[in-house]
């Protein structure tokens, strides 16, 4: 019996050796491999051309054309962005902006989904519908009222110099909170649906309340998930324009999105200098992309696996 077997077993091996030998050699994956290739190509040139371009001084680039090769090089169009925008001041406001907001709506969107996704209630289900269906609204839909809510109500002048929410940068952390919150709760708790009940339950036996059931047991795995949402969200408010636009009006409160504006001229565009601008702004995304990637993958992984 053992004879007859082992060369069955020996020849299914070979079998499925050489099926994934072809799979992996096959023309879809040479397909997915080409269109992936040119689909990065095209998305890097856009990058590639503006760093070129904000390396080159304008003078250069007027006599032999923008797309030229030659000239000179060198970071100064960088060093009169930063002056001339006044980035450093930008860059404070987007700061604060987009490290409370996440920090916020990772914080709120994670007991909410705790609590529909860990405990078994009545409007647990009706409740999580609710926060979801609140993403499939524009936010230009709702600027208007949001913008007349934050209009009336009425805060201290040794808070707020507007005596509203409005002109505030709390304000603006307020209105991407909202907007944000809903879509992370729903990410969340597709990810603690998936933690084992028996964790919970060992822990109510050992004495372990609510709180910390949340904080002790299901927060510290769901870290990957933490990572790739607040990865995701820091790109998407700190490259938000939309928000500061509607409720803030003096430009010192203005994040580093708007900061672009005080480099274009009034006749003339110094293209060289606005792509150096440009290039000043998408370096914090990428830092923070770069630091978080593991993690951030790690979260897409898990999410993708559990279904």
């Amino acid at each position: 019996m053992t004879t007859t077997t082992a060369p069955a077993a020996a020849r299914r091996t070979r079998v499925t050796a050489s099926t994934r030998t072809r799979i992996k050699n096959g023309p879809g994956v040479w397909g997915a491999y080409l269109f992936l290739t040119v689909a990065a190509i095209l998305w890097l040139i856009p990058l590639l051309w503006a760093v070129y371009t904000s390396l080159r001084p304008k003078a250069d680039t007027d006599r032999l054309g923008y797309f030229s090769i030659g000239g000179s090089y060198g970071f100064s169009n960088f060093a009169q962005a930063w002056t001339q925008g006044g980035f450093l001041t930008y860059f404070g406001n987007s700061a604060f902006i987009t490290i409370a907001t996440v920090v916020l709506t990772l914080f709120f969107a994670s007991m909410m989904a705790f609590a529909v996704s860990r405990f078994s209630w009545r409007f647990n289900v009706t409740l999580l519908i609710m926060f979801t269906a609140g993403n499939l609204l524009p936010p230009q839909v709702l600027a208007t009222p949001i913008f007349e809510l934050f209009k009336l109500i009425q805060l201290p002048y040794s808070i707020s110099d507007s005596g509203s929410l409005l002109n505030q940068l709390v304000g603006v952390v307020a209105a991407n909170t909202g907007f944000q919150i809903g879509f992370c709760t729903f990410v969340l708790s597709n990810f603690m649906k998936a933690i084992p009940q028996e964790l919970g339950e060992a822990a109510r036996v050992d004495g372990a309340g609510v709180w910390t059931q949340y904080w002790r047991v299901i927060m510290p795995l769901t870290r990957p998930a933490l990572a790739a949402l607040g990865t995701l969200e820091v790109i998407f408010i700190y490259n938000d324009y939309f928000w500061p636009l509607i409720l803030i009006q003096s430009g010192n409160r203005l994040p580093i999105t708007t900061a672009i504006n005080n480099l274009q001229g009034q006749f003339l565009s110094n293209y060289n200098l606005l792509s150096a601008g440009a290039i000043i702004t998408v370096i914090p995304t990428l830092v923070i992309y770069l630091a978080l990637q593991r993690q951030f993958v790690a979260g897409l992984t898990l999410g993708a696996s559990k279904g």
